[in-house]
């Protein structure tokens, strides 16, 4: 479609309405998804999908999703899937997607949305990733785009799939049928595999009852959601974050939903503020790389240039990866003028295994920072320490868990601790998933006694959650404890380094000890600046953290990312210790 078209047909259309009067608001009080999808069709909201430009591109009322997906649920009923088939979908932020994730609720088949192939820097990767996934899910068929096709046909050779086609080929292959089953609340209604799923995939099994118990404790004591509020969002639907946060919770609320591709926030990340300023948006969340995008963007710009108003965005929420609190002082600083408030600010914690959320921040409190002696902490302790010490380091309270969830924080004996003092995190109640599909050995190391191991190191501050890191991320040095984050936030902060430019792990010498080793992207092109960044990369971390460690350049953009942006730790060293990622020699001529 020409671009003249294309604004002609925007200028042609209106978004759903933020209220629906006559209709009462309902959050999360269903049985099924398919009975919450049936209440929101009686509502004018709905959900709308923009372009890279800015400009309404589709418009989904709650309505006319419910009689796609009904149709298309009975129709894949006809094809022969039956209740509890897996189906695999390619999930694009497209009404497609959308259609047949219900119609999968609605014929009682368990939908699994998967990655596309632009999350991916290699081609063979993805189509790793897939072929894990198809194989792990017993996906019966896959639905997607017709230009991922290829890939999709190519990761399922030899899996028996009975279909891989689009949303419309379901359309024009199948015959209805007749009544639909009904759903029961403690039926799968989803497998949700998680961002760093890779060559042993593991998919969450999320019921009815988990799904409601979630997005009812979010709804009511995390975003409060009310009359007025609207959500924005780039996050793809592949990810708990995008796929709960911001269309299933946004349902289940009957919450009008303006949704941008990410592969089109990634190219223009402003148009996600955009949306947010022109439809009054109030709730956006976004991982920390998603603000510091967007504070990058705008800092070569006069004040005022962008005729942004961000006033009534109350809950910019945090999530998806470590909070960096000078992202986001950034960010509020950089906004400001367009009437965003630091006090938007909501931290938050979660993972799949709990659906999404486990813990939120109070809203409208803006980020609540908590300064510890990194010596203390590497000896499992949060001793409070002035911000400006040397070797401070500043973390970001989560909030308070979820009602009807309880949290305990344990030592490796089991020990349950006590304020301050750092642990293992495990949390129970209703959202907690049923385990992992098909895999009983990683859902008995991740369930015990009905507790989650949720696999990241925290601590209190009264009832207050703080996350430290990934237990499994942690390195041991000399017999001290190192969080990877405090040498790669190091590296971040030189001069033409970015977010997501290193990757600091622990690498075996011959003798069978340990050589800990920080692999950065380099984009310098001569052998005298690769040289001087190797050497201030050294020095910086030996400064900052205590460690000598082994410099590594790599080329730009050659570290692995999770589906969500997220740096790939551990993929990344698998990678450079098979061959895969090349180091670049510091001293090396400059390539022609």
């Amino acid at each position: 479609m020409s671009t003249e078209a294309q604004d002609s047909k925007a200028s042609s259309l209106r978004p759903t309405p933020s209220d629906s009067p006559g209709v009462s608001r309902r959050l999360a009080d269903f049985a099924t998804l398919s009975e919450s999808l049936d209440y929101a069709a009686r509502s004018e909201t709905g959900m709308n999908f923009y372009s890279a430009r800015g400009l309404l591109d589709t418009v989904l009322p709650y309505r006319a999703l419910r009689d796609r997906s009904e149709d298309l649920g009975r129709r894949l009923a006809g094809m022969g899937i039956a209740p509890g088939d897996r189906v695999a979908l390619l999930a694009a932020t497209h009404p497609d997607f959308l259609a047949m994730f219900f119609g999968c609720q609605y014929a009682g088949a368990i939908p699994v949305p998967m990655p596309l192939p632009t999350a991916f820097g290699r081609r063979e990767a993805y189509i790793e990733q897939i072929k894990g996934q198809l194989r792990s899910s017993g996906a019966r068929m896959a639905v997607g785009a017709v230009e991922f096709l290829p890939l999709v046909e190519e990761a399922a050779a030899g899996l028996g799939l009975m279909m891989i086609g689009t949303a419309e080929d379901v359309y024009n292959r199948a015959t209805p049928a007749g009544a639909l089953p009904r759903a029961r609340t403690d039926d799968l209604s989803y497998i949700q595999y998680s961002s760093g799923s890779t060559r042993f995939p593991t998919g969450v099994m999320v019921t009815h009852a988990n799904l409601m118990a979630n997005c009812r404790a979010m709804t009511r004591y995390g975003v409060r959601n009310s009359e007025g509020d609207r959500g924005a969002s780039w996050l793809p639907f592949f990810h708990d974050m995008g796929l709960v946060g911001f269309m299933l919770g946004a349902l289940t609320s009957q919450t009008s939903m303006d949704y941008l591709p990410t592969e089109d926030f990634a190219r223009r990340p402003l148009t996600w503020l955009k949306m947010i300023s022109e439809n009054g948006g109030t709730v956006s969340y976004a991982p920390s790389f998603g603000y510091e995008l967007c504070a990058r963007r705008v800092s070569t710009m006069a004040e005022g240039a962008l005729g942004l108003d961000l006033s009534r965005w109350r809950m910019a929420g945090i999530g998806g990866e470590m909070i960096k609190p000078n992202v986001m002082q950034a960010f509020a600083a950089a906004f400001r003028p367009y009437g965003f408030s630091d006090k938007a600010f909501c931290a938050s914690y979660g993972l799949a295994e709990c659906v999404l959320a486990v813990s939120f921040s109070e809203a409208g409190t803006g980020m609540l920072l908590d300064h510890v002696d990194k010596d203390a902490l590497e000896a499992h302790r949060a001793v409070p320490a002035p911000a400006e010490a040397e070797g401070a380091r500043t973390f970001v309270s989560c909030g308070k868990v979820l009602p009807e969830h309880r949290g305990e924080i344990r030592d490796e004996e089991g020990k349950v601790l006590g304020e301050r003092q750092v642990g293992r995190f495990f949390v129970q109640g209703p959202s907690v998933m049923q385990g992992y599909f098909n895999d009983d050995e990683a859902t008995k190391a991740a369930l015990i006694d009905g507790w989650l191991d949720t696999g990241d190191l925290a601590y209190w501050i009264g009832d207050e959650l703080v996350i430290v890191g990934r237990a499994k991320d942690m390195m041991i040095i000399n017999g001290r404890n190192v969080w990877p984050q405090d040498i790669e936030w190091t590296v971040e902060h030189i001069d033409g380094l970015r977010s997501g430019d290193s990757a600091a792990i622990i690498l075996p010498n011959a003798d069978g000890t340990d050589r800990p080793t920080v692999l950065v992207q380099c984009r310098a092109s001569s052998a005298e600046d690769r040289q001087k960044l190797q050497a201030e990369v050294r020095a910086k971390v030996q400064d900052a953290v205590g460690i000598l460690c082994d410099v590594v350049l790599v080329p730009a953009r050659s570290l692995p990312k999770t589906t969500s942006g997220k740096l790939a730790r551990g993929r990344a060293k698998k990678m450079f210790e098979a061959g895969e990622i090349l180091p670049v020699e510091a001293s090396s001529p400059v390539a022609s």
